[in-house]
């Protein structure tokens, strides 16, 4: 790898594309956006909601646009191989800076909303970004105090129209100084420089759950690639309409963009997460992508609206979980549909299954997950009800997809087959390994780093442990970093066990601690609207989440439902021991990452008191 971001050919690490899957094919993400527009010619390619109202912009548009901006940008002295930061929720105006960004081949480097001023700080220096496009001036005053330490910054771009600070611009100035600047016309790719496609188009900062922030490369090829072969499998056409709702900073939701963008959909935008159930219902979305956390608040509320209308609903609700679950398996095994659970799925669909599709706007064909594991439950309950779910696996090392399930080919409890040009190995320590194009070129100013993450014969080392079923199936049996191991010598893989017991309808979040530890225990985030409902049913008056987290009969329900989750397990997994939190573990308040993954060393050090109370008499 050499210093400006080209390919330098390791033996057995740079593995090509294979055949193009049709004609025209793109090799760079800016051919994405030009392939979409002399295809499609979409009206609506892009919609979004200002005011009350869903506005649009064409295809044909975007294009226009992004090559104004890319000229701007050449204008104001951020030229090819330059990095420009992104530092915004989801928009149309995100996906025109990230198009102008390619058209211009300037590296863009997305950074999350959620992160703290001196983490900002920190991937603007890394990087080296000369370029900030920010949302407005309210998240501009969260990190005014680092920006004098960013060096290497010299202009900010704002998205919003409000009246920018000193010395920065607007997009729409932005774009003005652009189509002045004497670019030839429509499509305006006159004086875009030649891209080539192993040639890095991004710089993504893994999430940090442990250490500083790396800067992934990610190359056109990379991204391209699997944006590519993830979608081989999938009838998409341009009548497909999703909505985007994981922050386009994170790899999957950047790489779902470049996919419905590839085959014609038109793209919506969720206002905020706030406003996502009622989006769901005005767009009525064809594909949905989301995180499992998303998958299972729907179920929770489902869960807690059941119980709070009393009890002939509440077993009702329970009855069609089951029937939904039973249907599921009974597909998943290729077994006969008796005509037993046909009715009683007929009926548990026209009184519950129904209201599931509803939510997320009744015309669903495919939800696609990824970003962590989903509970095998949750994918029976909404596959049983009508909203299948296809489970896949990466990182954003990988561009992101390793392997996933889909409409051809999907199995229970793994993440599918690997895709088209991309191959997995199970190293002797059970690490999942893979290789194919896109696996990245390396971390940004890092090569100790980038080493350390490949073997000698170029395989990438994912960090997962896993193993793969006689057909070809992957399944991910936990984090190799996240084991640990009890005093007693013993290894405990910690993810299994949290779905476990967050399969209890009073669970919210689950953290489970023992390493270095005589035994396994567990902080307890409860589902408090659900507890406020078994008061009532129990006759006794809700409490507030300070009461329910220290009274007997409240800690003696969660040792029960701990105990009934997790029966089975090994002596040494067992959880011996809970705690109770009042406050939700969140990103804004440093216990997750970014994509919902725990930060288990930080939440440690955090409830170092009440985890170290757990050992006390032992």
């Amino acid at each position: 790898m050499n210093e400006d971001g080209h390919n330098e050919p390791t033996e057995g690490r740079f593995q090509g594309r294979g055949t193009p899957l049709f004609e025209g094919e793109p090799r760079t993400i800016s051919e994405i956006f030009l392939f979409a527009a002399k295809k499609f010619k979409k009206t609506d390619a892009l919609n979004y909601k200002r005011g009350g109202i869903w506005r649009r912009i064409s295809s044909e548009e975007v294009v226009d646009r992004a090559s104004a901006i890319a000229a701007g940008l050449d204008q104001l002295g951020v030229k090819k191989g330059d990095r420009a930061a992104i530092l915004a929720e989801n928009s149309p105006e995100w996906t025109l800076a990230d198009a102008a960004c390619q058209f211009a081949g300037v590296v863009d480097v997305p950074i999350y909303t959620t992160l703290a001023p001196d983490s900002v700080s920190y991937i603007l220096n890394d990087s080296e970004s000369k370029l900030l496009f920010i949302d407005n001036r309210k998240a501009f005053d969260r990190i005014a105090s680092v920006l004098p330490q960013c060096t290497s910054l010299q202009h900010i771009v704002f998205f919003g129209d409000e009246p920018a600070p000193e010395g920065s611009i607007s997009f729409v100035e932005l774009e003005r100084i652009g189509r002045e600047s004497g670019s030839a016309g429509p499509p305006r790719t006159g004086g875009i420089p030649e891209i080539a496609p192993d040639e890095v188009a991004t710089l993504i900062y893994t999430s940090g759950t442990t250490g500083e922030p790396k800067g992934v490369m990610l190359t056109h090829d990379n991204i391209i690639s699997n944006v590519i072969d993830a979608g081989e499998k999938y009838s998409f056409v341009p009548e497909d309409r999703p909505l985007s709702v994981l922050p386009l900073s994170h790899i999957f939701e950047r790489s779902a963009m470049y996919l419905y963008i590839l085959n014609g959909m038109s793209v919506h935008y969720a206002e905020s997460i706030e406003k996502v159930p009622d989006n769901l219902a005005e767009v009525r979305p064809t594909i949905f992508v989301g995180v499992p956390r998303i998958f299972e608040k729907v179920y929770a509320k489902a869960k807690l609206k059941a119980a709070q209308g009393g009890g002939v609903k509440e077993r009702l609700f329970d009855w069609a979980i089951e029937v939904a679950k039973a249907y599921a398996f009974s597909l998943e095994n290729d077994e006969a549909l008796s005509a037993g659970i046909r009715i009683k799925h007929a009926v548990a669909d026209r009184l519950v299954f129904s209201k599931f599709r509803k939510f997320f706007g009744g015309q669903l064909r495919a939800c696609i997950t990824g970003g962590a594991a989903l509970p095998d439950e949750i994918y029976l309950i909404f596959t049983g009800a009508g909203v299948p779910i296809m489970q896949g696996y990466g990182l954003t090392e990988t561009s992101p997809v390793i392997t996933s399930n889909n409409p051809e080919a999907s199995r229970l409890g793994t993440v599918g087959k690997p895709i088209r040009n991309m191959q997995v190995r199970i190293a002797e320590d059970g690490e999942i390994e893979a290789r194919g194009p896109g696996v990245m070129l390396g971390y940004y100013n890092k090569p100790e780093a980038t080493a350390e993450v490949f073997t000698e014969d170029g395989w990438f080392r994912t960090g997962d442990i896993g193993e793969v079923d006689g057909d070809g199936f992957l399944r991910i049996t936990d984090r190799k970093k996240e084991l640990f191991k009890t005093s007693g010598g013993k290894y405990i893989a910690p993810s299994p066990i949290e779905q476990m017991i967050r399969s209890s309808r009073f669970v919210n979040q689950a953290v489970l601690i023992g390493n270095e530890r005589k035994f396994a225990a567990a902080l307890i985030v409860p589902d408090f609207e659900m507890l406020d409902s078994y008061a009532r049913h129990k006759g006794f008056e809700p409490m507030s989440p300070s009461e329910y987290c220290s009274d007997p009969k409240i800690i003696d329900l969660f040792e029960r439902q701990v105990a009934a989750a997790t029966e089975g397990l090994a002596r040494f997994e067992t959880v011996k021991k809970i705690a109770l939190l009042e406050n939700e573990l969140t990103v804004d308040s440093g216990e997750l990452t970014p994509t919902m993954k725990l930060k288990r060393r930080v939440i440690e050090e955090k409830f170092r008191v009440v985890i170290d109370r757990f050992y006390e008499s032992e």
